[in-house]
């Protein structure tokens, strides 16, 4: 198995490291546009992913982006695959994931996660702590499922999308694209793209 290389390394870079650290894999370092103060995980500091230097590295090893902006993290993933270098997945070991998901590169799933079967996840998504995604649900490329988030079955959300902690998403919703759920909202309707909605019931915001 090969090594593999942070793209960032803060709160939720932390998380990533921690994963790694309980599949035993190893992390050649980090990059950032600085050194960071706080080194949890004592890795070491590469410089910017731009740099010759951490290209070199990057054609020997694996990466992941570990940033939680879907935005951010699709721009730098996008770049390097088309760079050819190769993106790798953290999955935590505590994770629950039926046989039949299919999960896409650079994705990140972390510990009390349940994933129920025929889900289909895309490329760069973070699926966070204990969220539930139940059974023929999909997940579109560089969404973020926070903690506690529950989609019953044959949801689907949008690219980019963010789901915020203890939502609940009713059975057979759809979600467009680049929209914002906020925490604990109860999404009983489809979500048109572009939209920010909370609430119980959730309800469309300007």
């Amino acid at each position: 198995m090969k090594k593999v290389i942070l793209i960032g390394y803060s709160g939720h870079a932390f998380v990533v490291a921690d994963i790694f650290k309980n599949i035993g894999r190893e992390i050649v370092g980090y990059c950032e546009k600085q050194a960071k103060d706080i080194n949890p995980f004592h890795l070491n500091f590469l410089g910017n992913e731009d740099e010759s230097q951490v290209q070199n590295l990057l054609a020997q090893h694996e990466f992941l982006v570990a940033v939680g902006n879907n935005l951010i993290r699709r721009a730098i993933t996008e770049k390097f695959i088309k760079q050819g270098y190769i993106s790798s997945s953290a999955i935590h070991p505590k994770a629950t994931i039926s046989f039949s998901v299919i999960v896409d590169v650079g994705t990140t799933i972390m510990a009390g996660v349940v994933i129920n079967p025929m889900v289909n996840i895309g490329k760069g998504v973070i699926l966070n702590t204990s969220c539930v995604i139940e059974h023929e649900c999909y997940i579109g490329d560089y969404v973020h499922i926070a903690p506690g988030a529950v989609l019953a079955g044959n949801v689907t959300i949008g690219e980019n999308s963010f789901v915020g902690a203890n939502s609940v998403i009713k059975q057979g919703v759809t979600v467009g694209k680049n929209v914002t759920i906020g925490a604990g909202s109860v999404v009983l309707k489809n979500v048109p793209n572009d939209a920010v909605v909370y609430g119980n019931p959730a309800r469309l915001r300007n």
